[in-house]
C-alpha cells in the first residue's frame, strides 16, 4: 500500500480538493499542517493517480509532494490514530470500534469515511459552543454549513435542533454525513451545495466550520443573517477578521475560545 500526499497553501486548500476529488473520487485524507494542508490518497502501485496530473490539478497551491510505503498490518494500525473526543461526561465524539463511554451524547463516526472522527481542533470548539447554547435552552432549526463528516449537525440534532440542514460541497461528505446520521438514528436534510455560487438556506442558528477564505466569501453573500452563528476553523490571528466581517451583519462576537492555534467564535445579534 502506498501513499501518496500533496501539501498545499492552507489558502487554496478548498479549491485543491476539489481538483483532487475529481482524479480520486474514491476519497482523500486531510491532514492540517498549519500554513499548510495535506492532502493524501492510499493504494496500491499502479492504481494511484499519476503524479503528473494532481500537480497539475492543484497548479499554484502545490507545495509538496511524498509518497510512503505502508506497512503491511496498516488495516489496523491507522485505528490507533483514531482515538474518541471527550468532553466530560456531556459529550463523546468515537470510532466504531471504542467502547461507549457513557456520555449524556455519544456520537459514533467511521473516520474511514471521511475527515476522521472529528477530533480536530475546530470541531471540539464548535461542539463546545454548542453545548453552550444548548445549556441555554437554545433550539429550533439549525444549518451547518460545511458539514465534513457530519459531527456538528449529528450532535446538534442529538442536542434537539431540528430540523437540521447539513451542506457540503464534497459528495463523500454528503454520503458520509447520510450514513454517519443514520449509524446514529437521527433525522438531517443532507444537501449538496457551494457556498461560492448559491446562497445557503437561512435558520436562527448557523454552524460553520470552514477555513477563512470560505467563512470571508459566506459572509460577503449572507443572504439573511442568523440569530447565532458559531465559526470556526480559524487560525487565531484569523478572527479579528472573520468577526469584522459578520459584523457588518449586525451578528456581534459574544464567545471567543481558543485551542494551540485555533480558534473559534460564537457571533449573536446584538
Amino acid at each position: 500500500m502506498i501513499r501518496l500526499a500533496l501539501r498545499v497553501a492552507r489558502a487554496d486548500a478548498e479549491i485543491a480538493l476539489a481538483e483532487l476529488l475529481e482524479l480520486a473520487p474514491s476519497g482523500v485524507e486531510e491532514v492540517d499542517r498549519g500554513d499548510f494542508v495535506e492532502y493524501a490518497v492510499y493504494g496500491p502501485p499502479g492504481e494511484l493517480p499519476e503524479l503528473p496530473e494532481l500537480e497539475a490539478a492543484v497548479g499554484g497551491a502545490l507545495v509538496e509532494v511524498t509518497t510512503s510505503e505502508l506497512p503491511d498490518d496498516w488495516n489496523e494500525r491507522w485505528k490507533d490514530f483514531h482515538k474518541p473526543l471527550v468532553l466530560g461526561d456531556r459529550l463523546v465524539v468515537r470510532p466504531p470500534w471504542e467502547p461507549a463511554l457513557g456520555a449524556a451524547v455519544e456520537l459514533v463516526i467511521d473516520p474511514a469515511q471521511a475527515f476522521g472522527t472529528g477530533s480536530h481542533a475546530t470541531t471540539r470548539l464548535c461542539l463546545e459552543l454548542l453545548l453552550s447554547l444548548a445549556q441555554e435552552g437554545a433550539r429550533g432549526p439549525l444549518v451547518d454549513v460545511g458539514c465534513g463528516s457530519g459531527v456538528l449537525a449529528i450532535a446538534a440534532a442529538q442536542l434537539g435542533w431540528g430540523p437540521v440542514v447539513a451542506i457540503d460541497y464534497d459528495p463523500l461528505s454528503v454520503e458520509a454525513t447520510i450514513e454517519n446520521a443514520t449509524v446514529n438514528g437521527v433525522t438531517l436534510d443532507v444537501r449538496r451545495g457551494d457556498l461560492r455560487t448559491e446562497t445557503m438556506p437561512a435558520a436562527p442558528t448557523v454552524l460553520a466550520n470552514l477555513l477563512r477564505p470560505l467563512l470571508l466569501e459566506y459572509a460577503a453573500n449572507l443572504p439573511e443573517p442568523p440569530q447565532r452563528l458559531i465559526a470556526s476553523g480559524l487560525l487565531v490571528h484569523e478572527a479579528d477578521e472573520i468577526a469584522a466581517a459578520f459584523e457588518r451583519h449586525g451578528l456581534r462576537e459574544r464567545s471567543r475560545l481558543e485551542l494551540g492555534e485555533w480558534a473559534a467564535l460564537l457571533l449573536t445579534v446584538a
